[in-house]
């Protein structure tokens, strides 16, 4: 019994302790066009969206609402403006919960074997990505590895190594070696 019951709270704290880790690796993505998001207002069917597509613009259509901005925002951040544009003439308490379904696609270019857009992971690197891609040409070169982040507004290419992470967005240019 004292086992069992031991068991028990090491595995609630793993639970736990994932959730966190979960929650704080999530907490500071910002949200653009093309990422896929889940609204939940809890115990409210009609205002809760299993699976909605942010526009170009990044935006989205709610019930009541219209036109929400999400473009920029944490999932906490359109968390709370959902509750406070709910809250009064809609519902008393309403509680709100945003999770991303899936993220926005990165992109490759140059020596790779399949060039295009690709689903963004947590954790991506650029070995991964390129992997992702059917792998390297055999003309490419390892030093020569640019990334344009989306999150740049000024666009200016960073060289990067292997080991990069990738972000969803990011468009990675892979340039020939000369041999």
């Amino acid at each position: 019994m004292a086992i069992r019951h031991f068991l028990s709270l090491i595995l609630g704290f793993l639970v736990l302790n994932g959730s966190v880790v979960l929650a704080a690796g999530n907490s500071t993505y910002r949200l653009a066009s093309g990422d896929v998001i889940r609204i939940n207002v809890f115990g409210e069917q009609d205002l809760s969206i299993e699976e909605v597509r942010l526009t170009d613009a990044g935006t989205f259509s709610y019930p009541f609402i219209g036109e929400v901005l999400a473009k920029g925002k944490t999932s906490a951040e359109l968390e709370q403006l959902l509750t406070d544009k709910l809250k009064g003439d809609y519902l008393v308490n309403p509680r709100v919960s945003v999770s991303v379904l899936k993220y926005r696609e990165f992109y490759i270019s140059g020596e790779v074997k399949e060039p295009g857009g690709y689903p963004y992971q947590p954790g991506l690197t650029l070995r991964r990505a390129i992997a992702l891609s059917g792998g390297l040409t055999e003309l490419a070169s390892t030093g020569r590895i640019t990334i344009i982040r989306d999150l740049d507004p000024n666009r200016v290419p960073e060289r990067v190594s292997l080991d990069t992470l990738v972000y969803p967005g990011d468009s990675i240019t892979i340039d020939q070696g000369f041999f």
